[in-house]
């Protein structure tokens, strides 16, 4: 039985009705005085033009302009590295429950990489992690480390959006690879919804999107959701329930005053799909056994997840006479997160899995503010965008932690449960602060017939403090990024940029210090194709992408957690990408990547030149959308889709090889008047595969991808 205490939900739900009661007078009040404008977003549908904030609606699954890429609303043509959307008519049609799911047709990114988790997003964004370093939340950071992680619904979410490379010229410290912005809803226009759905496992969910304007000033929308059920393997359930208010105060078309906050509730049991061993996984272990893929190898007496998550921030924007801009935006966050189970250590003798016992209490405390000016001037036959900014981040992470290598093991084909537990133990806290101040700036040069040349610098100071070890780093650096494009006049725009990134860690050496930063370096050309026959965006790109000082796990039996520095680690990649809103109803989203990843600098001399664990050669996806708009069969619409990850390696040395699997996904719905109702299928042939395996052996990791799974959803719009 689930451990979520009735109130938190009952909370939440009350607060909703609470926020709809009190705005109903306004509603009535306005409708006496003038006509309600017509629904704007409808599942399933395409709502007119792209919002050219570059935050707003997608047009169809094809996105033109981005903030994510520049920090100011850009065409992604001109913005001098791979971007990618997904929209929410991209997400309403595939009825992704998770981020990682969301990502699954998105060139580059690896999602889901140790399969069906319900309490990680786990992402790879051109072979490097970045669901720790690489997350974002409307521009401002989500800096993570440990089990202090932040989790977002894709419900609430106007879009995810994937810019690739190195971004520290902007953002700061992160992911070489690249990272993931999620933009969240926002007010300004009339909002009517509600949608409910239940997949194969029994987890079902009701939700509602309500907004309207208040006034000729203030407008106003409220998202929330809650969830439940089962999962894919035995005995793994959660109860779960977020609501996200927010607020647009706009007195006139200079200023604008946004706030955006959430709190989410999640309780849940592990679905055990991870930390599995590599010999009962990928191949029979010697007795010639295989984990089921259903297999739960906890203990639901023991079980504990119990997650609270907060966030409020605003987005504020004035735009003077002389149309320079300045903004600020700013967020505080907050995650209390306790936990306790039982886990593999990845070996299986026999039936016989080997378990331990992890529990912790964690609490996350994050600050962020980011300041900019943006400005247009011309300097003779050069016209400049120019960007100046500050930007601070404080993040602070305390944890107790507990750890028995002790607990008795458990028999695959008769599993017993129902053990003895005494109370966790929980050490003294932990606690890591981070401290970053970034000064940067961007100029965004226009001239000739086409030319577009953008230059970036950014000057950082970091300081790490280890409280219980009594160790401190302070680190400054400095990242750029210097770009040049020509925009022909057919739509065919090629670029060439390099761009540089680093990365403070909170982790030490094992010997007293702190690692010192990791830092990135990436050569990119590439294209980005805008046709005039229809409305699409082709992209292709090449690079050259090194990141070092790389710091990984290296667990031993007497300390899982070790982490050390393995040198250098170098990939080069080819990236194609599409997405078109064809004609007739149709839609297509296709990408694919081939990376070349190589260990060049290692203090290993069986790894040096090897590829690096968890990183596929190739990945690629392809998505076909059609809604009949005419005729017998109006309204009826489906997709097909088919994913493919190519073999990766568990091992540093390359001798454990994780196959590779090809997925197929499809759907179908029907939309009607004001309501729609969809199935859709992931994993359409029920293909058992491992997503990735990360050490082969003890305390190795490797997660099976995710089975088949319906999920049937009805939605209604007033």
């Amino acid at each position: 039985m689930l451990r979520l205490k009735a109130h938190h939900l009952l909370l939440a739900g009350t607060a909703s009705g609470l926020a709809l009661a009190m705005f109903q007078p306004a509603f009535a009040q306005q409708a006496a005085e003038t006509e309600l404008s017509p629904i704007v977003v409808e599942g399933g549908q395409t709502g007119g033009a792209e919002d050219k904030s570059g935050v707003g609606k997608v047009k169809g699954v094809v996105a033109k302009t981005s903030r994510t890429g520049s920090k100011t609303s850009t065409e992604i043509k001109d913005i001098p590295q791979s971007v990618s959307v997904v929209g929410r008519e991209q997400m309403d049609m595939q009825s992704p429950q998770k981020i990682d799911e969301a990502l699954r047709y998105v060139p580059g990114v690896n999602p889901s990489t140790y399969g069906t988790d319900s309490d990680t997003d786990w992402i790879f964004v051109r072979g490097f992690q970045a669901d720790q370093s690489g997350v974002f939340l409307d521009g401002l950071s989500f800096y993570q480390t440990g089990f202090g992680t932040f989790l977002m619904d894709p419900y609430f979410l106007e879009r995810i959006e994937v810019v690739k490379g190195p971004s520290s010229a902007l953002y700061g410290g992160g992911n070489p690879g690249g990272f993931i912005n999620y933009v969240s809803k926002r007010p300004g226009e009339r909002y009517r919804s509600v949608e409910t759905g239940v997949n194969s496992f029994g987890n079902g969910y009701i939700a509602a999107d309500i907004g309207d304007t208040l006034s000729d000033v203030l407008s106003y929308r409220v998202n929330g959701k809650i969830s439940g059920g089962g999962w894919e393997t035995d005995h793994a359930d959660d109860l779960r329930g977020a609501i996200a208010p927010s607020f647009k105060w706009q007195p006139d078309e200079a200023t604008s005053l946004t706030v955006l906050a959430s709190l989410s509730r999640t309780d849940l049991v592990h679905t055990s799909t991870g930390f599995l061993p590599y010999e009962g996984t990928v191949v029979p272990n010697a007795a010639g056994y295989k984990i089921p893929r259903d297999f739960f190898y906890g203990d639901k007496d023991l079980e504990q997840y119990d997650r609270t998550q907060a966030m409020i921030g605003y987005e504020f924007s004035h735009t003077f006479d002389n149309d320079w801009t300045v903004r600020q935006n700013l967020r505080y966050g907050t995650v209390s997160l306790q936990e306790d189970g039982l886990y593999s250590n990845g070996l299986l003798t026999g039936t016989s899995l080997g378990r331990y016992r992890w529990a912790h209490d964690t609490q996350v405390d994050t600050f962020t503010v980011d300041n900019q000016l943006e400005g247009k001037v011309e300097t003779g036959a050069l016209e400049h965008t120019l960007l100046l900014g500050a930007d601070y981040r404080w993040y602070q992470h305390g944890a107790s932690t507990f750890y028995d290598g002790g607990v008795a093991p458990i028999d695959i084909l008769n599993p017993v449960y129902g053990g003895t537990y005494g109370p966790a133990t929980l050490g003294p806290e932990s606690k890591t602060t981070l401290n970053q101040l970034g000064l940067y700036g961007q100029d965004q040069i226009r001239f000739g017939e086409g030319w577009v040349a953008t230059l970036n610098g950014r000057y950082d100071f970091v300081s790490t403090k280890l409280d219980t070890s009594n160790m401190e780093r302070t680190d400054s650096e400095f990242t750029g990024r210097a770009a040049l494009a020509y925009e022909f006049a057919n739509g065919l725009t090629p670029y060439v940029s390099y761009s540089t990134s680093f990365s403070p860690t909170t982790s030490d050496n094992g010997a007293g210090s702190l690692l010192e930063p990791e830092s990135g370096r990436q050569w990119e050309a590439g294209v980005k194709y805008e046709p005039a026959s229809f409305d699409g965006l082709l992209t292709a790109a090449i690079f050259d992408l090194t990141k070092q000082n790389v710091a990984a796990a290296a667990p031993t039996p007497s300390n899982p957690n070790f982490i050390a520095p393995i040198g250098e680690v170098n990939i080069k990649g080819i990236e194609l990408g599409a997405q078109a809103n064809l004609a007739n109803g149709f839609k297509l989203i296709g990408g694919l990547t081939y990376l070349d990843a190589e260990v060049t600098k290692t203090t290993s001399v069986a790894a040096a030149g090897t590829t690096p664990i968890q990183v596929p050669d190739l990945t690629a996806s392809l998505w076909l959308d059609y809604t009949a708009e005419s005729g017998s069969f109006e309204g009826w619409g489906g997709g097909v889709g088919v994913r493919y990850v190519g073999e990766s390696f568990a091992d540093s040395t390359n001798n454990f090889v994780v196959p590779d699997a090809t997925v197929f996904d499809a759907a179908l719905r029907y939309n009607r008047d004001n309501w729609s109702v969809a199935l859709n299928v992931a994993n359409l042939f029920d293909k058992a595969y491992v997503s990735s395996c990360k050490n082969v052996g003890f305390f190795g990791s490797c997660g099976y991808g995710a089975g088949r799974t319906f999920t049937l959803k009805a939605q209604v719009n007033w």
